[in-house]
């Protein structure tokens, strides 16, 4: 089923998608990913390999505030996951790269939407969150 907004604007985007609930196999499959990518490390590490395979220390320097080991658990993470890939080179000292691979790829389209709308939203999302402090304080 398709997730997107119908022409005429007023139909919400998310309308046409089935229930979100358990599926008797598991969880709810919205969970179920939000559980794998719902964090922002997750999303960052799949944002900043959107434009291609990156070294450890590199991503490490495009992700600002994580740790060496975060960004270790998060690679393996994505990688049981099915959404990155590690490739090693047999150089002295070996030479460690993580890409996305092609469901990584596609995981990355939603992803980028949602940092489209945050950046669109950004002020709006501060302006609420001031008016909202300051009734609450009154």
């Amino acid at each position: 089923m398709s997730i997107h907004a119908k022409a005429d604007g007023k139909t919400p985007l998310l309308a046409t998608m089935p229930a979100m609930e358990w599926d008797g196999i598991g969880s709810c499959p919205m969970r179920e990913v939000l559980d794998i990518i719902g964090d922002s490390w997750s999303l960052l590490t799949i944002i900043n390999l959107q434009s291609g395979p990156r070294r450890f220390n590199v991503l490490r320097r495009m992700i600002e505030g994580i740790s060496q080991r975060m960004l270790t658990v998060t690679l393996r993470s994505l990688e049981r996951e099915g959404l990155i890939t590690r490739t090693v080179k047999p150089t002295s000292p070996p030479e460690v790269t993580y890409a996305l691979t092609e469901m990584g790829h596609s995981i990355a389209v939603p992803i980028g939407a949602l940092g489209e709308w945050a950046i669109n939203n950004r002020d709006h999302l501060r302006s609420a969150r001031k008016a909202f402090d300051e009734r609450a304080d009154v």
